[in-house]
Formats: structure tokens, sequence, C-alpha cells
């Protein structure tokens, strides 16, 4: 069953490369069809799911048994709601493009890869599995951005998003062989490895394991310093690949950190706790600050992702501080973690479909371009507006569940950071109605023509909005699933 939500995009993406004259537009509503029916599983899988029972849903067959590198799969409380985000926000773009008309099938095609790679990293309990699907991403990402984007800066942003994320997997994959030299008997399997932890009496060793490892994900993250491929990669992308980009992509690096580095390498990642705290609350003021000067409303989004991951970085850190903590206090910042990146998914998707109709209608990001846009334009300013209160992290959204539960799990273990960490929540509120005011109020500069959104994008972008609200009132559903696996991980770290 969890091979079929996986591996069905890409089949009918291989379906679609071997039918040449199906048109377009059939093209296009066998993408939403597809992604409708891949959501529809997962939420099968969700409902049948329990979270005590742990891992769900299991295959392990071998792959490579020179290197004892399997075909193993399963899902728990860490990756099935990343795995309902991800087909949902597919979804959403699969809606959303039904616009498009620049060479649809291998638009579409790439986004039914990009859907696959993203499921299958997030199910992966080995190591091999799991780069496959890390790497590939990056491949068809880079053919998203240069083949959709705006123009021939489109093609350098691709270069350099290529190739800086590149770099950062090949140092992840030194990561993967350090442990796996480490390990006794040599394995890729990451349950296997957790039982072990086979680097968990420190050393030089598992030091530079530990720092391959982290840098190779703080990189597809982003996290502060590894941040500068991020913004042009956004600006210069298609609506639905930035939402893809920020939505999911970027979770491949949080998500490596709770599923991989802390229970693989608990001792060492307490030893190092503390930096990576400090990167994290860097990251949260550093993205929330550059973003309250962009003037460019898309770039201004990209950097958003940067201060919410950063948040995300501070949970799981001040999970490995055991001084002054508590075990419920640092379950509360991993669940929190957990939760923000599903509801960064959400959210900043929808910002980015956002910015992607005011871009087809005046194409442009500049915020001075617009003005007013509240009086000829309704629906699309309710839209953004709430999408933006989840954002700043109002009450009644998913967002502040998701920091509420970070910020309060991190302040008993490390109350300085946590402290400065809120300033974040602060200058995103002001970056977040400054450009509210500068787009939505004031005296129209766009066309009169610009009209609302319509039916389809209504369509794309509204749900994504209602489930950052189901969740900001209703997260026990969410918070139920998460917090056994959660709890799990706490306890491998402080073993």
């Amino acid at each position: 069953m969890l091979s079929v939500v996986v591996f069905l995009p890409l089949a009918v993406g291989l379906v679609l490369l071997a039918l040449p004259r199906l048109p377009d537009p059939a093209i296009r509503w066998i993408w939403v069809a597809v992604s409708a029916v891949d959501l529809a599983l997962v939420v099968a899988l969700w409902i049948a799911y329990q979270p005590a029972a742990g891992i769900g849903y299991e295959t392990d067959v071998e792959w490579i048994p020179s290197v004892s590198s399997g075909y193993h799969i399963g899902v728990d409380g860490l990756s099935l709601p990343l795995l309902a985000m991800t087909s949902g926000l597919f979804l959403a773009c699969a809606i959303f493009s039904l616009r498009e008309t620049k060479r649809v099938r291998a638009y579409v095609v790439l986004f039914l890869l990009l859907h696959t790679v993203s499921l299958g990293l997030f199910v992966s309990l080995d190591l091999i599995l799991f780069f496959v699907f890390f790497d590939v991403s990056i491949v068809a990402m880079y053919f998203v951005i240069a083949g959709w984007g705006h123009g021939e800066r489109a093609r350098r942003s691709a270069l350099m998003f290529f190739l800086y994320t590149f770099l950062g997997s090949l140092v992840l994959l030194l990561g993967f062989i350090g442990l796996y030299l480490a390990a006794e008997p040599n394995t890729f399997d990451i349950v296997e490895l957790t039982a072990q932890a086979p680097l968990d009496g420190g050393g030089p060793l598992a030091g530079l394991v530990l720092l391959a490892l982290v840098v190779g994900l703080a990189i597809k993250t982003p996290t502060v310093p590894f941040h500068t491929w991020l913004p042009p990669a956004h600006s210069d992308a298609p609506a639905a690949g930035s939402a893809i980009l920020a939505g999911v992509l970027l979770k491949m690096g949080t998500f490596g950190f709770v599923r991989i580095v802390m229970p693989i390498m608990p001792e060492t990642w307490r030893q190092y706790a503390l930096v990576i705290v400090i990167v994290g609350v860097v990251s949260v003021v550093y993205g929330a600050l550059v973003a309250l000067a962009q003037t460019d409303l898309k770039r201004m989004v990209a950097y958003t992702s940067v201060n919410h991951m950063g948040y995300v970085i501070l949970g799981v850190g001040a999970a490995g501080l055991l001084a002054g903590s508590s075990e419920q206090a640092r379950t509360l910042a991993v669940t929190g973690a957990v939760t923000q990146m599903v509801s960064h998914g959400l959210i900043t998707g929808a910002l980015f479909l956002l910015t992607g109709v005011l871009y087809a209608r005046c194409g442009t990001y500049d915020m001075a371009a617009y003005g007013g846009l509240a009086r000829p334009a309704p629906r699309f300013a309710l839209l953004f507006a709430a999408a933006a209160f989840a954002s700043l992290g109002l009450p009644g959204f998913s967002g502040f569940i998701a920091e509420f539960q970070i910020l309060t799990g991190s302040l008993s273990g490390a109350p300085v950071a946590t402290a400065i960490a809120v300033l974040g929540i602060v200058l995103t509120a002001a970056l977040f109605l400054l450009a509210l005011q500068r787009v939505f109020l004031g005296d129209p500069q766009a066309p009169a023509a610009l009209g609302d959104v319509t039916v389809v994008e209504t369509s794309a972008i509204a749900p994504l909005v209602v489930a950052t609200v189901v969740i900001g009132v209703f997260p026990r559903f969410l918070l139920d699933v998460i917090e056994p696996a959660a709890r799990t991980v706490v306890e491998l770290v402080t073993r």
C-alpha cells in the first residue's frame, strides 16, 4: 500500500511520456486526478495508522546486499503528517497549474517525479534510499526552475541552486558513509543504525560525521549561512515550483535531523546541541530582518522561510540540551518542530501561489507596483491576509500551535536563545503588516483590470489556508500522531 502511494505519481508520469498524442488539457486533468487519488490514499493510511505501534506499513526488501542497503520504507508520527502535507500541496499545485500552457507534458511529468521522490524520502528507512530521493529532487527542481522560471535569470538561479544543493548532498553522503563504516556490522539501515548508535562514544570521527550530516542537511533546509541559494531560486521559479521548493523540499533537511542525526548520534548531538540552538536563533532573527527590508514580495516570502525553518532548528537543538529541561519540555520542542514543518508547508505554499497570481496579472513582484488591491480583488486580499496572519503566528492558525510548542519546550533549556527567538515573531508581524499595507491599502497603482482570483486559483489556494485554520483550532488530530514519535526521538537522544 505504501509503495503504491509513493510510486503512483511516477508511474502515471511514465504513462504520460508513452502517450505523445495526449492533448495538454487531458494531461493537466490527469495530474489533478492522480494527485487527488494519492492524497486520498494517504488519508486512508492516516485513518488506519496506530501511533502507539511505532513504524507502520513497513516494507523491507534486499536492494544492494553487498553494502547492506535495502528498500526499507515505513511511516510513523514524524513522517505521516509530512506525507499528508506533501500530497495536499502537490494537489494544490496541480489545480493551480491548470492554466499552464508551456511544454505541459514535460512540466507535469517533472512535478509527478518530484511528488514521488518527496514521498519516498519521507518514508525512507535506509540511508542510500534516502540519498537517492534527496538527490533526484535536486535534479527535478533544477529543470523546473530553468525551464519554466522567469527568463534568462531563472537559468542562472537554477544553476546556483543545483550546484549549491548538490554539493550539500555530496557532503551528506560522506556523513552516511561514515555511519556505515562505524556500524558493526556495516549497514545503511536507519533502524539498525539507531539501535546501534555506532558513534556513541564520541571522539573526532563522531564530530566529523556530525559536521557532514549537519552541513548537508542545513544547506537543504536552509539555515544561515547556507541560505544564499534560496532567494534567487524562489524569485525566479514558477509559482508552483516555489510552493513545492519551500513547502516540501526544504523539509527534507529538517526531517533528516529528526529521522537520522538525532536518533543515530545522540551523544554527539547533545554535545553540540547549543551550537545548533544558536544557528537556529540566528536564522530566526536574520531571516525576519532581511525579509523586512525587501521590496520584492516573492523575495520577502522566501526569506521568511529562513526565519520559520530557524524555529525548527531551535526546537531540535533544544531537545539535546539536558541541563535545565525536562523530558516533557524536550518532547514538546520536537513536537513543535514537526508541527512547524507541516504548518510552514501549508502557509508558504499558499503565499507563493498567491504571489504567482499577482505575477500572472502584472508581471512583477515589486510591492511598489501595487496598492489598494483590497477593493478590486477582495477575495485575493482575504486569502493573502489569512495566509500572512498564519505565517506571523496569530492564534487560531497552525503557526501559533507550532511556534508556541517550540518556544515553550525550548525555554527551560535555552532561556536566552528562546527570548531572542521571540523577537523573530515581532519582526515577522511587522514585515507582513507592512506588505499588506503596501499591496492592499492606499491608492491603487496596478491596472484597474487586475481582477480577483479565479475559481481555479481559489480552489488551489483556499484549502491550504483552511487547513492552517483547522490545525490552529483543532490541533489534537495532528498532535496525537506526532507526540508519540517525538517522545521516542527524545528517549533516543537522552539514552
